[in-house]
């Protein structure tokens, strides 16, 4: 089993920058990518960016292009997702998961474990 904790979500204004963080324990040895995804009211669960446990390069939804950065620091078991230039429109619950499938993917369908979500507010 593995155990993800997500923090660093609150409110922000339009413009601003938060800091999201994924911790994961347990079992980390068995997964290969780490994701993020978010929910908005009434909405489906959106992928947002994913990365591989061995770090390099992150891939992003279309939404998040180039205002988003998911990274890893090697060694440690925590993901980070910085996000910059907010919109209202990226205020949802944001969740990680874990996949354990050496192929990345944006579907929630084929991650494994998932944390409990924070909750991102970006006003305008």
């Amino acid at each position: 089993q593995v155990q993800l904790v997500e923090s660093g979500g609150g409110l922000v204004q339009a413009g601003g920058s938060l800091r999201l963080s994924c911790a994961a324990s347990g079992q980390t040895d068995s997964i290969y990518t780490i994701g993020w995804f978010r929910q908005a009211p009434g909405k489906e669960r959106e992928w947002v960016a994913a990365i591989s446990v061995s770090g390099g390069s992150g891939y992003y939804g279309d939404s998040v292009e180039g205002r988003f950065t998911i990274s890893k620091n090697s060694g440690e078991n925590t993901v980070y997702l910085q996000m910059d230039s907010l919109k209202p429109e990226d205020t949802a619950i944001y969740y990680c998961a874990a996949d354990r499938s050496y192929y990345w993917s944006s579907s929630p369908g084929a991650y494994d474990y998932w944390g409990q979500g924070t909750q991102v507010t970006v006003s305008s």
